[in-house]
């Protein structure tokens, strides 16, 4: 997990015991494993919170994965005039018809 084998937390642990003392140790000990919980318990909590935000089949609705680029481009490429330009085309046509002398 961290790369400190079974020798290397026994000399950690004698030298926290020399250090700290047989009074002090259990109560270090009990402290830094609380602190420790506790930063498990905040990292969980901001992992599940993100995945909610990132959940994008059920914020938005649809799942990412069925879509198709291609479907989506061909609707783009069928609809290449807008209905304001074609009203605004029929109207031109209709000015110059009206322009032209009755035969």
């Amino acid at each position: 997990m961290s790369g400190i084998g079974g020798s290397e937390f026994f000399l950690l642990c004698l030298i926290a015991l020399l250090i700290l003392g047989p009074e002090r140790l259990p109560r270090v000990a009990r402290q830094l494993g609380g602190w420790m919980g506790k930063a498990r318990q905040m990292t969980r909590s901001l992992q599940r919170q993100l995945e909610q935000e990132v959940d994008v089949k059920k914020n938005f609705g649809f799942d990412p994965k069925d879509l198709n680029p291609n479907e989506i481009l061909k609707q783009h490429e069928e609809n290449t005039f807008s209905p304001p330009h074609e009203e605004k085309d029929k109207s031109e046509a209709e000015k110059t018809d009206e322009d032209k002398p009755a035969s």
